[in-house]
């Protein structure tokens, strides 16, 4: 019997990955405000708005990513909390067999953290409201939450605005300047593994909550010298005492989910970043 899959934002980098994917063993169709099989706007959801009946998996890969406006506010509230719940709510009416919601690690974060934001708060609401919602309906539910995702095209350039500028300037062969003394820890996943886990919690039949990041953590002098590399055009990092340190952005490693599915991030920094230049090249 073929597996039928809606995914949930059709324009997100993450849906337009995972629908090829999830292709080889699936039918897949997609929703969104923009474009997609099926108009979806998740702040408007409605008795009338058509989900499919009997979907075996819904997954949702919107979001709005926040700011520091009033309407920013509203907005991220609007989508990624109302928004999720509209969403599991029309999936009910409409016999979903399983949602996969796809959150970020960003909902882990404290209120001391200097990148706790309205993105974050959010994210941690829905992912709660979500899973309570689902429970007392006995709706079987995945939340997966990544750390920062990135891939080969500019699409992840919006949401990783410095590690895309390190890319830049390794193409270019021009210096990197990191801020203050801290050689600032990240955690990456590309895409490519993030949608390998995703297909492999469908595949297994997998339930809960987990986190899904990257098992290393990177320097951001260690990135900006693995583009250099992958570009081989030059270049040096330099640290600007001067300026205020960029903190930390890491989280304590949980490895559960790698552990039932039989599976771990497969690309590292180094390797990731070949493949950006590469795709740089094959694109001139």
């Amino acid at each position: 019997m073929v597996v039928r899959i809606l995914i949930i934002g059709s324009t997100s980098s993450l849906c337009i990955a995972l629908v090829p994917v999830l292709s080889s063993f699936a039918e897949v169709l997609t929703a969104g405000r923009k474009s997609g099989d099926i108009a979806l706007d998740l702040t408007r959801i409605s008795d009338s708005t058509y989900i499919p009946e009997n979907l075996d998996v819904v997954i949702n890969t919107s979001a709005h990513f926040g700011g520091d406006a009033f309407d920013d506010y509203k907005e991220a509230l609007s989508v990624n909390v109302i928004g999720i719940l509209n969403l599991i709510n029309a999936c009910k009416k409409a016999n979903t067999k399983r949602i996969i919601h796809v959150s970020s690690i960003y909902s882990l974060l404290s209120p001391d953290s200097l990148y706790y934001s309205i993105y974050s708060i959010s994210k941690k609401h829905a992912d709660e409201i979500a899973w309570q919602f689902c429970s007392a309906y006995s709706m079987p539910l995945t939340v997966i939450r990544p750390s920062q995702i990135y891939g080969n095209d500019d699409s992840f350039r919006k949401h990783q605005p410095f590690f895309y500028t390190m890319v830049d300037k390794a193409e270019n062969g021009e210096n990197i300047t990191i801020y203050g003394t801290n050689d600032a820890k990240r955690n990456y996943i590309h895409i490519d593994d993030l949608t390998a886990v995703i297909s492999r919690i469908i595949q297994n039949q997998i339930y809960g909550i987990y986190q899904c990041a990257h098992t290393t953590n990177i320097a951001l002098s260690e990135i900006a010298n693995a583009a250099y590399k992958a570009f081989n055009r030059g270049g040096e990092v330099y640290f600007d005492e001067e300026k205020p340190n960029i903190e930390d952005n890491v989280f304590p490693e949980d490895v559960s989910l790698y552990e039932m599915i039989d599976y771990y991030p497969q690309i590292s920094i180094e390797d990731g970043l070949k493949q950006i230049a590469r795709y740089k090249q094959g694109m001139r």
